[in-house]
């Protein structure tokens, strides 16, 4: 196969370290995770699952991915994914939807890129004996990529953990030209002071878990101080 064109998936799954020894290495990495990669899109949940869509594609889609042999069977591909270096596999991918997201030319001169903190628990994760894993996640409202994920501690059960975990996941990110959207649960100040502090711009909900900053708002929007209104008043204004 030849080399992966620059900017593409592979290019950048390349720079994934490999956790296996060189002896006995029979499939590519960067093919191999393509092929995880390609399954997850298509709706595979489980190492079963990603193993079989990689059994039931043609042989030249495999061969584009770089295999040079049938693809690994499900033994294969979860071993080398619970020896995967995750951290690093998750910095790839961010690298990769940053590029594919592509950077506005400059700030101000272009709307803002809006980005979403959401928070789910990933389906089937939960085995009986272990919390669900929660992920918090940074999604781009336009194309649904996902720009930077971190796990949440204790299953997300705590839902101040997200909190934590979205400073950790701010931590490299440059946001300029950004906006970070979330909800009331991000209305804090070393959340929005990191925000700023990456080069972004930020819009949460307030509600009643900071009644004084809620109070503050109503006042500044109320009719009778600036002609203006707040979206939430209950004011019949006529």
């Amino acid at each position: 196969m030849d080399a992966a064109a620059a900017g593409s998936l592979l290019s950048f799954l390349a720079a994934v370290p490999d956790p296996r020894s060189r002896h006995g290495r029979r499939h590519p990495l960067p093919a191999l995770l393509a092929a995880v990669c390609l399954a997850l899109l298509c709706g595979a949940k489980s190492y079963a699952a990603i193993a079989q869509w990689a059994a039931d594609q043609d042989l030249t889609l495999m061969h584009r991915l770089g295999f040079t042999r049938r693809p690994p069977k499900l033994g294969g591909i979860r071993k080398v994914l619970m020896a995967l270096d995750v951290a690093a596999f998750e910095a790839v991918l961010s690298r990769w939807a940053e590029a594919v997201l592509g950077r506005p030319v400059a700030v101000g001169s272009t709307p803002l890129e809006a980005f979403a903190l959401d928070g789910k628990s990933a389906r089937g994760s939960c085995d009986g004996l272990e919390k669900a894993v929660h992920l918090l996640a940074l999604v781009a409202h336009e194309s649904g990529l996902t720009l930077a994920q971190t796990a949440v501690p204790n299953g997300g059960s705590d839902k101040t953990n997200e909190h934590k975990a979205a400073l950790r996941l701010l931590e490299g990110l440059v946001l300029h030209g950004r906006l970070i959207t979330g909800d009331a649960m991000f209305c804090q100040r070393d959340f929005c002071q990191g925000v700023v502090n990456a080069g972004g711009d930020y819009l949460v909900f307030v509600k009643e878990n900071q009644p004084t900053l809620l109070h503050d708002i109503e006042a500044a929007f109320a009719p009778e101080t600036t002609g203006a209104f707040s979206p939430s008043a209950t004011t019949d204004l006529g």
